[in-house]
């Protein structure tokens, strides 16, 4: 198969690195660009040690980048600046964005979230949400994939087949959700520092997420109408790994069982969507690394409630691995191509 040549714009943060090790086992991978603004100029053995023996071009600023040899490109830059960068990449070059910028369908909604008006709407218009398990069809053919966030995929995966099926009210589904502090981003922040983290356990974004509008919208898909989440995040003294505990009111005369039942016939043939055995809880260690989202569910001491319990890696199935697989997609290639790495343990 021909190799596509890539471009990775803002290679220099965690999802970047993540792409990089990701690619890197990739057999039609051709990286041809990274770009990174405070880093340019620099090796990217200087930015990650990691990668220090691994042959590629140094960081360009992204403003600085010729797409004419370009296929296809991963654009890592932070919220609020993609939309811009986008605009100008030739038709010809096939995009999957790791920001936010083109993830709410409505701009409205994405203004009244992200304090800004959308400065893309006709791109907006053509971009498809990048969740794969659920939108395969579409991805495939798309030009713009905007890949999900982190927090949604780890509840979308479970939600979605049981909102779809109606074995779950869609008005009382509350989200409690803890993440890793690669989720904040390589920049210097006082609230990610290991002095303000180590040892503690802090919510954040409390009623005020911006993954809750991306979280509902489409969730509503899958019910068919609007639906509205209590959704809570949490920053946990680990580096990787999303645990998201979902509360659910079962469907009038539905069990627990009818949930695992569902989602097990949902996601049967997906390399990626695995169900934890009968009563075991998913930890973060069973996916660190991977592009693996595992389910739990148990019925609720309370008679009609269920409780499921989600794991992924965030910066993997949460971004990058997602990403690539959304690449494999869109390229024809096997979708697990450069994704089967078993989890790191310890």
């Amino acid at each position: 198969m021909i190799k596509q040549r890539i471009a990775i714009l803002g290679a220099g943060g965690y999802t970047g690195a993540e792409l990089l090790r990701l690619l890197l086992l990739h057999p039609h991978a051709d990286i041809r660009v990274l770009t990174g603004e405070t880093q340019a100029g620099k090796k990217m053995a200087d930015v990650y040690p990691h990668l220090a023996f691994v042959n590629l071009p140094a960081l360009v600023p992204t403003a600085s980048v010729d797409y004419k040899d370009i296929d296809l490109v991963f654009c890592c830059l932070p919220h609020g600046t993609t939309q811009e960068v986008i605009a100008v990449i030739p038709r010809h070059v096939r995009i999957i964005d790791l920001s936010a910028d083109f993830r709410l369908s409505d701009i409205a909604t994405y203004a009244k979230w992200y304090g800004h008006e959308h400065r893309a709407p006709d791109l907006q218009k053509e971009a498809v949400y990048g969740l794969t398990e659920l939108h395969r069809n579409a991805i495939a053919k798309a030009r713009l994939v905007a890949n999900p966030g982190c927090y949604p995929t780890s509840a979308q995966l479970p939600l979605m087949p049981l909102l779809k099926n109606k074995l779950i009210a869609s008005d009382s589904i509350i989200i409690d959700a803890k993440s890793g502090v690669t989720g904040a981003g390589r920049t210097a922040k006082q609230g990610s520092l290991f002095t303000e983290v180590d040892g503690g356990l802090s919510a954040y974004g409390v009623a005020s997420h911006r993954h809750a509008p991306e979280i509902e919208q489409e969730l509503a898909l899958a019910a068919g109408h609007g639906v509205t989440v209590t959704f809570t995040p949490h920053l946990v003294p680990m580096n990787r790994g999303i645990l998201s505990t979902i509360y659910v009111t079962l469907a009038k005369g539905k069990t627990a069982q009818d949930l695992t039942n569902t989602l097990q016939q949902a996601y049967a043939d997906e390399p990626f969507v695995k169900l934890a055995p009968a009563g075991v809880a998913p930890s973060t260690h069973a996916v660190r690394g991977t592009n693996l989202c595992v389910i739990g569910v148990f019925a609720d001491r309370q008679p009609g409630r269920a409780i499921i319990v989600s794991v992924i890696d965030n910066l993997t199935k949460g971004a990058s691995g997602q990403a690539v697989q959304n690449m494999n997609l869109m390229c024809g290639y096997p979708e697990p191509t450069a994704l089967m790495q078993a989890a790191l343990f310890p």
